[in-house]
């Protein structure tokens, strides 16, 4: 039986996107060939490039090709340089809910010698993707913050059953995966309703998973034990900006925002890669840039699919990826100034291609 061939789009985004994307497709190309995975690979506009050249930050068409595709790696987008134009939207919550990727899964893992403040984390923080407090998708039309009258800002914060049912389903598979543990990340003490109902729908869903041991950490708890003793959670999962915050805090942990990679996931058939990082517009084109958060998003992208689709072959390529990752962050010869190297973004990604082939 001929190996399924994989659809997988190539969006840079701004600044070091255009470095860190480029970057991981090569190493992703490269796993590919040694696995004998096939992929077609389609480049698609997106950003400030397609805003100068299509004019739109998101190009009329490009909804449309990613949903013939099987998933999409997408660069760390610099929206909040954009002209004030209607045309110069932030593309990637369209596509979070357009797609319905509801999951952010973002993994936090220490390496040796990189600068990390403890040696043994290994741990996944999932976020709830199109709710809560953020206000470009938590509502069906219009804004989740407005302001009523020129000293007055209120900001609503969305929370249904079905968008926290779904995420915490999405972790607890995960849970089931790993070690069979999960925390709940909430503030019911003082948001009685909102993570109220986020708990209630939590337990609801892991009823269907016995095997799974589930507890409970305020969030501002988290926030400090993060700090002491991360070694004794597993898998997270919280509402959108919990999320947002702990994830960068737990990068904090292992070496900075480089080294945060992430995977946006929903009930449908595509992912699409994104680092958890910016676009970094004060590096852009010097050559430093970090590109693991980037490679392993990517990596993480093709184990998804490899499992989803029963394509053994993504799953080598995968595994082929990281063995490769693991072996140029072990030398401080061939990891980037952040992490305590001495390479350029280009020296690390060759090690990592010398090392796969």
């Amino acid at each position: 039986m001929s190996t399924r061939t994989l659809k997988i789009g190539v969006l840079n985004g701004d600044d070091i996107g255009h470095e860190i994307v480029p970057a991981s497709v090569r190493i992703a190309k490269a796993a590919a060939r040694a696995a004998g995975q096939p992929i077609d690979w389609v480049d698609l506009p997106i950003g400030r490039t397609a805003l100068d050249t299509h004019g739109s930050t998101m190009p009329s068409g490009t909804l449309e090709t990613l949903s013939q595709l099987d998933g999409w790696i997408l660069g760390p987008i610099g929206h909040r340089d954009y002209p004030n134009v209607p045309e110069a939207i932030n593309p990637h919550p369209i596509l979070r809910k357009h797609f319905d990727l509801f999951a952010n899964v973002r993994p936090t893992r220490s390496y040796q010698g990189i600068g990390c403040i403890y040696g043994d984390i290994d741990l996944v923080i999932v976020r709830e993707n199109n709710e809560g407090f953020q206000p470009d998708r938590n509502v069906f039309m219009g804004s989740g913050e407005f302001r009523p009258n020129p000293d007055l800002s209120i900001s609503v914060r969305v929370i249904s059953r079905e968008g926290s049912q779904k995420v915490v389903r999405a972790a607890l598979e995960l849970a089931r995966a790993r070690s069979k543990r999960l925390t709940l990340v909430h503030k019911n003490t003082v948001f009685k309703l909102g993570c109220g109902m986020f708990v209630e729908a939590a337990y609801q869903v892991a009823a269907e998973y016995p095997d799974v041991t589930v507890d409970e950490v305020i969030v501002d708890t988290m926030a400090m034990r993060l700090v002491r003793d991360p070694q004794s959670f597993d898998v997270i999962v919280t509402t959108n900006m919990f999320g947002d915050i702990l994830t960068d805090e737990a990068a904090g942990l292992v070496g900075g925002l480089g080294m945060a990679p992430g995977l946006c996931i929903g009930r449908g058939s595509v992912a699409m890669a994104q680092a958890t990082h910016g676009s970094a517009p004060d590096i852009a084109g010097k050559g430093i840039a970090n590109p693991y958060a980037m490679i392993e998003s990517t990596r993480m992208l093709f184990d998804w699919l490899g499992r989803q689709r029963n394509a053994p072959e993504a799953v080598d390529m995968a595994q082929r990826m990281r063995n490769a990752t693991d072996h140029a962050l072990g030398n401080a010869a061939t990891r980037t100034p952040d992490i305590r190297g001495h390479a350029t973004q280009d020296g690390m990604v060759q090690s990592i291609l010398e090392a796969l082939e």
